[in-house]
């Protein structure tokens, strides 16, 4: 097996102008029907989009075109293999990426690709020619001996997709792979991605991110184990009932309550200092009057363009809002007290730094997110700042309390929500908020209070004896903020509290946030969605253990001098971005589907890349000057930083 053209052709490997055809294809668990008569094809060379609502059946659908499960109703073909009769032929050419992929810790990287090349019979001499070409295109060449188990989250994530990747399969299928790592892991995993599709592979990836949907050809939009939705995103977007705006008012929280008033189904959510709302531009006189006489300052409104993302909630339902708390927090340092105080800190393991001298201030509820790659020490400063972790030089005060002579101080005053939700699977819903009111000593003349406080939190009224592993992920993820905060702590720490959750739970999750800042409570926050990062007060960001930025978003985005943004939307963005990515003083990269590219003088590059664009037989609708993101300024300070790095080790060597 040597090449995609002799997967293809094997003995027996049927023609097919489709890579995966579905009809009517369906898959129960008993008396619960996961998948519930799925119909689509997926052309050859196509990177298909999967997106959906936690538990909508998307994994289980990936499943059976792996041939990893059978299905209990329709038909389906992979490559021209059918579903039923020849699930082992579809598994030998396939590559296969699960949200739980399949590394071997204890092997190193070179290892890992070894075993997956010789599990599918690929000859010494391809095997190494794959291997050192997919190693040095995803950034892996030096770490060749390096332990997987060793490497950060997305280098592990590029792994795995060079290990689906070896066998140079026809088609892969990827099951949420870019949940967890950081922009700039993204960016280079989508890379990879692209190389694949260049040398023909065709592509279905399920994603909760929906700039990555926006990548796809077509995009599929599951819930409750059907397809409720199938195009491609421009049409998608196209399907929006009404239209969308955007506002900018201040206090922001006072507008966003103002605007829920005087249009209860516009869904209004904020996106940095925005409010966007599904709203025809009609109503801005109902607007301007709604939040003027809320007694609120309005400095702008205007038509917005949809995005996949209002797509999902429009058709998937609302975020919704939670019922308060019955109480206030418990009793905090006095405002002018910072919550957390951090001087110097310090955390060493062996010889490696993980934690280089960072010193911030947090204040009293404040929402302050913690920014950085994977493997940029933020996991390891909030086990620190928790009394998990002693550090090794340095202070840290949280609540008053130094973690390091006074842990058990700290922890009472604390609440912690782990990227795993910390729950127990096994227990029931009332069983877990038992659980953690036992461990945070909460009262029991409390407990049935706090319990229906949790319960009204959660969404869970009336569902407290099922079983927690029954409830879906935007389920768990509110329960496990709720017996996070059931003991009423000063500072709440929350480590990538939504990664791989769907845009209405994390939607919903992060009203939650506002209401608990609202009412005091200091949040302290990782997040790899750069949206979110707009929702945070102040942002640090990390880069290897140091700091590197501080302050709020806007000072962030106006105080990095990157450049200016150019954005483009052409007929085939992908070719494009290829196209531009040579351009000298220019840096090219996705943003949804269309092209981003940042040079020193938009107005001065934008004639010359339509030019270029238009030469080569594209179709160019539009290219206009945008604001930078928090994700085009994460991606610009972690490249200076590693321009810098690569500079002084040049200098060493030299």
């Amino acid at each position: 097996m040597t090449s995609r053209a002799d997967l293809a052709t094997l003995p027996g490997a049927p023609e097919s102008p489709d890579a995966i055809r579905c009809e009517r294809l369906a898959r129960r668990f008993g008396s619960r029907s996961a998948v519930a008569g799925v119909s689509f094809a997926v052309k050859r060379g196509e990177v298909f989009g999967l997106i959906g609502s936690d538990g909508a059946g998307k994994t289980t659908l990936l499943q059976m075109l792996a041939g990893i499960l059978g299905p209990s109703a329709g038909e389906g073909e992979v490559l021209g293999f059918d579903l039923r009769t020849r699930a082992a032929e579809i598994t030998a050419r396939i590559g296969y990426m699960s949200q739980i992929f399949s590394l071997y810790g204890r092997l190193t990287v070179e290892e890992n690709l070894r075993f997956f090349a010789e599990l599918h019979r690929v000859p010494g001499a391809a095997q190494a020619e794959r291997s050192a070409r997919l190693l040095d295109f995803a950034g892996l060449s030096r770490h060749r001996q390096r332990l997987a188990r060793e490497l950060s989250g997305g280098m592990q994530k590029k792994l795995a997709l060079c290990c689906a990747l070896v066998h140079d399969p026809p088609l892969l299928l990827l099951d949420e792979p870019s949940t967890g790592v950081d922009p700039v892991s993204r960016r280079e995993f989508w890379s990879i991605l692209y190389q694949a599709l260049a040398r023909g592979t065709t592509i279905l990836v399920s994603t909760p991110y929906m700039d990555e949907a926006e990548r796809c050809g077509r995009v599929a939009l599951m819930h409750a184990g059907v397809v409720v939705a199938l195009d491609v995103p421009a049409r998608l977007r196209g399907t929006l009932r009404g239209g969308m705006l955007e506002l900018v008012a201040a206090p922001q929280r006072a507008a966003l309550d103002a605007v829920r008033r005087a249009l209860p189904q516009s869904r209004p959510y904020v996106v940095g200092d925005r409010i966007r709302l599904m709203a025809e531009n009609a109503v801005q006189p109902l607007l301007r009057q709604a939040v003027a006489s809320a007694g609120i300052s309005m400095s702008s409104i205007r038509e917005a363009e949809p995005n996949l993302e209002d797509v999902f909630v429009s058709a998937l339902g609302d975020a919704g809002a939670t019922p308060p708390s019955e109480a206030a927090p418990a009793a905090a340092p006095a405002p002018e007290a910072p919550a957390v105080e951090v001087r110097d800190l310090t955390v060493r393991f062996g010889s490696f730094t993980a934690v280089d001298r960072i010193s911030l201030r947090v204040r009293r509820g404040e929402i302050f997110g913690f920014l950085g790659p994977n493997g940029s020490g933020k996991t390891t400063t909030m086990r620190v700042l928790c009394g998990l972790l002693a550090p090794t030089a340095g202070e840290a005060l949280v609540g008053g309390r130094s973690v390091a002579h006074d842990p058990a101080g700290v922890k009472a005053r604390i609440g912690y929500m782990s990227q795993r939700f910390s729950l127990y699977d096994d227990l029931t819903v009332d069983e877990n908020i038992r659980f953690f009111a036992g461990a945070y000593g909460v009262a029991l003349d409390r407990f049935a209070s706090r319990r229906a406080w949790a319960l009204a939190l959660a969404g869970l009224q009336g569902q407290g004896s099922m079983l927690t592993r029954a409830l879906s992920g935007g389920a768990k993820q509110r329960l496990a903020l709720a017996c996070a905060v059931l003991h009423e702590p000063e500072v709440l720490f929350l480590d990538e509290p939504t990664a791989g959750v769907d845009p209405v739970a994390r939607r919903r999750f992060w009203e939650l946030i506002f209401q608990l800042s609202e009412r005091g409570v200091t949040v302290f926050v990782t997040t790899h969605y750069m949206d979110e990062a707009e929702h945070c007060d102040t942002l640090a960001l990390l880069y290897y253990g140091r700091l590197i930025a501080l302050g709020s978003p806007a000072q962030i985005r106006t105080g990095m001098r990157a450049g200016e943004m150019l954005e483009i939307a052409c007929d085939r963005p992908i070719d494009a971005l290829q196209l531009l990515a040579d351009l000298p003083g220019a840096k090219t990269s996705f943003f949804g589907d269309r092209v981003h590219v940042l040079v020193d003088d938009a107005d001065a590059a934008r004639s010359a890349l339509v030019a270029k664009l238009t030469s080569a037989g594209h179709t160019v609708a539009r290219a206009e000057r945008v604001p930078l993101s928090i994700e085009d300024v994460f991606i610009a300070f972690i490249e200076m930083e590693q321009a810098r790095a690569q500079a002084l080790s040049a200098r060493r060597a030299a």
